[in-house]
């Protein structure tokens, strides 16, 4: 490529990165809203709790106060767990689940372990001091109606006007995607699981 050739190539993606720089402006002057957001990951790939604590620990850098509480996984030691832990004034952390439903098999024992993670996620849905929220694997405990979408809902709307929340797991319902206000579905296109490789340290555990 030539001089002439390089000079009208770098010309010609100044002048696309202007026009995107003026979209992108444009765009964030329209955003002057400031409240809470719902925020949900659902889907079947990999990557929803993650994307959930990486908020958190994004909400921490910003100083705020979060409240966790994990619905499905409490049967095995997590990497989030150990860590946020580390921040007892910071994160009030709560894991709620006995395990995911297969291991469990007993749905009654499931309904209870869920009210209980509910009852502790509603309380801090109420509380003015908790600035972010995670409810990881909520999405799961509603799918099976251990715990009432409606329920959700209305403590969704009456929360805190700046406290933002974040869902995750797969299935979200149809009544929570109408008033998240940023859903993300998650698909697989590979998993390391389907090759015969075992949940890692540090990426699943």
């Amino acid at each position: 490529m030539n001089t002439d050739d390089t000079d009208a190539l770098a010309q010609r993606h100044r002048e696309r990165m202007q026009r995107k720089k003026a979209v992108v402006d444009a765009g964030i002057a329209r955003a002057t809203i400031e409240r809470g957001v719902v925020v949900v990951t659902t889907g079947n790939g990999k990557g929803k709790s993650s994307s959930g604590f990486g908020m958190v620990a994004r909400a921490l850098g910003h100083g705020l106060r979060v409240g966790v509480v994990q619905f499905i996984k409490g049967s095995f030691a997590t990497g989030e767990e150990a860590f946020f832990r580390r921040f007892p004034d910071e994160v009030s952390y709560h894991v709620m689940g006995e395990g995911f439903t297969w291991e469990t098999q007993d749905r009654e024992r499931d309904v209870r372990a869920a009210g209980a993670a509910w009852d502790k996620a509603a309380a801090m849905l109420a509380d003015p001091d908790v600035d972010l929220v995670l409810l990881d694997e909520l999405n799961i405990a509603l799918k099976y109606q251990y715990v009432d979408v409606d329920a959700v809902v209305a403590a969704l709307a009456a929360r805190p006007p700046l406290q933002h929340v974040v869902i995750t797991g797969r299935a979200a319902p149809a009544a929570l995607i109408e008033v998240a206000d940023t859903v993300t579905e998650m698909n697989v296109v590979k998993h390391a699981y389907q090759a015969g490789i075992k949940a890692q340290k540090g990426i699943e555990l």
